[in-house]
C-alpha cells in the first residue's frame, strides 16, 4: 500500500538503512535482509512520532529498494495526512463519526489495533475510501 524507499549501506560488518523520505530513520542490520525488517519498525516508529509532534507525512518516493508499511499502518497515515491536508481537526472528525475524542486518538495510535471498518469510516469523512484488492495466484 505505501512503500518507501531505503537506502542501504555496508557499515563495519552491519548494514545500515536510512530513507530519503524520513532524514530521522536509521535502523541496522547484520544482513541486508535484517536491516529491511528493521526498516519496517522504524517507518513505523518515525510515522508515530510525526503523527505525536504534528508533522506531515510525505507519500513515497521512489527508489531502488523499498520496504511496504502493514496494511494497518498505511490506512492510519492516509488518514492522518489527510486530516492534515484538508484541515480536518480530530475534535471535527469526532462530531461527524458521533465517536469520542479517545476513539479518535485510538484510530491515529500506530500501535492500536483499530478496527478496519472504523479506519473506513474515518476515512470517509475525509472524503476517502479505502479499497483493498490482491493480485490473483499464478
Amino acid at each position: 500500500m505505501l512503500t518507501y524507499p531505503i537506502q542501504l549501506e555496508e557499515d563495519e560488518g552491519t548494514v545500515m538503512a536510512t530513507s530519503p523520505d524520513f532524514p530521522e530513520l536509521t535502523t541496522f542490520g547484520e544482513d541486508r535482509d535484517e536491516a529491511l525488517l528493521r526498516s519496517v519498525d522504524a517507518l513505523e516508529e518515525v510515522i508515530a512520532g510525526r503523527i505525536h509532534t504534528g508533522q506531515d507525512i510525505p507519500s513515497p518516493s521512489n527508489g531502488e529498494v523499498g520496504v511496504g508499511l502493514p496494511t494497518l499502518t498505511a490506512v492510519k497515515a492516509i488518514l492522518y495526512q489527510g486530516m492534515r491536508d484538508d484541515g480536518v481537526g480530530k475534535a471535527e472528525l469526532a462530531r461527524h463519526l458521533g465517536w469520542h475524542l479517545s476513539q479518535v486518538d485510538r484510530v491515529l495510535d500506530i500501535p492500536h489495533h483499530s478496527r478496519m471498518d472504523q479506519m473506513d469510516a474515518a476515512l470517509g469523512v475525509i472524503g476517502r475510501k479505502l479499497h483493498v484488492s490482491a493480485p490473483a495466484r499464478t
